[in-house]
């Protein structure tokens, strides 16, 4: 199969982005679209030129000429058409977070595992280049035993009133970074502490901090602020540090490696995750689902992240925002 004839379910901000991802790639098509609202649905369409469109995801799913499905509809509403995703035989592609229940996500990681299609969580750090050298400089061994880490992932106020009426900051972002510091220490997370911060009495609150205890003995700290102020003159100010017994790694990436400034300001746009290239949008999202489709071609699952450790990350990420409701440690089994 060298053409993927992808169909994208759910066409909010994300999956319009999604879109424009694959308008890039050449082995994709946008085979079909899928939104609760036809005037939303209607406007992507005519937009990226897709003729197929459905309300219903079921009615879709049973499109034998659907190769693929890209589920970007709000994380409470990933389990099922996941699940029936994966029932239909198609290949999944879920964006992050996997589920917001840990028990759905082990119900998708049962389906995905006798599936004939290939699911993978679109933890798109993953494909990050700067988070891909720390992980082969990790395994080399030259750090040593690693001792602590640290990371941040603050975004600007303005985009997030809408989102904390959906979810929150620990889940929301962190989840990043929890699932980067899993890969990249091989490591499991055994406690968790969190607290948060509330700003603008959305049904989330606008900041999140965490600190997690590793079975190794490391500890780590991750922050997410979503009320960084309106002037602020980057999309992202996004950190990991990381220390060994024998060397260390830092990690900057959106804010400031680069800057623009003009008459309206001073700006650091995107320049690793999806920034336009070339009349279409490249970085890691590309990279991403380059790999997706290329497991799909070649007939093997992905394996660069796996639903297991995905779940492990909303476990993980879960405790956290218990231990931030409840103020207790709370252990991981």
């Amino acid at each position: 199969m060298e053409r993927v004839r992808f169909a994208v379910i759910g066409i909010g901000w994300f999956g319009e982005v999604h879109c424009q991802a694959f308008a890039g790639i050449p082995g994709i098509e946008i085979a079909a679209l899928c939104t609760r609202t036809k005037s939303r649905l209607e406007e992507v369409a005519q937009k990226f030129g897709v003729k197929k469109t459905f309300t219903d995801y079921n009615e879709l799913l049973k499109d034998p000429e659907i190769d693929a499905v890209s589920i970007t509809t709000m994380w409470d509403q990933h389990t099922e058409p996941t699940l029936a995703a994966l029932r239909a035989g198609k290949h999944v592609f879920l964006e992050k977070p996997m589920a917001h229940t840990v028990e759905d996500c082990r119900r998708i990681c049962e389906a995905a595992a006798s599936a004939r299609g290939n699911l993978m969580v679109g933890h798109i750090c993953r494909f990050n280049p700067r988070y891909i050298a720390a992980k082969r400089e990790i395994d080399s061994g030259r750090l040593g035993r690693i001792l602590s880490l640290s990371a941040r992932r603050n975004i600007p106020a303005a985009w997030t009133p809408e989102i904390l009426d959906k979810i929150g900051p620990i889940i929301g972002d962190t989840i990043h970074d929890t699932d980067v510091m899993l890969w990249l220490t091989g490591d499991k997370i055994v406690s968790a502490y969190a607290q948060t911060v509330d700003l603008r009495g959305r049904k989330y609150p606008d900041i999140g901090q965490t600190m997690y205890r590793f079975a190794s003995g490391a500890s780590a700290i991750v922050e997410a602020v979503w009320c960084m102020p309106e002037k602020t003159p980057f999309d992202i100010d996004e950190r990991m540090s990381i220390i060994g017994s024998d060397g260390f790694i830092h990690i900057q990436d959106t804010f400031p490696n680069f800057g623009i400034c003009n008459a309206d300001g001073f700006r650091s746009p995107d320049t690793t995750y999806w920034p336009e290239m070339n009349g279409s949008l490249g970085g890691a999202l590309r990279e991403e689902f380059l790999y997706f489709i290329r497991c799909i071609n070649e007939g093997r699952r992905p394996d660069v992240i796996t639903p297991e450790e995905s779940m492990a990350a909303v476990r993980t990420t879960l405790a956290a925002e218990e231990s931030a409701a409840t103020g207790k440690v709370i252990t991981l089994d």
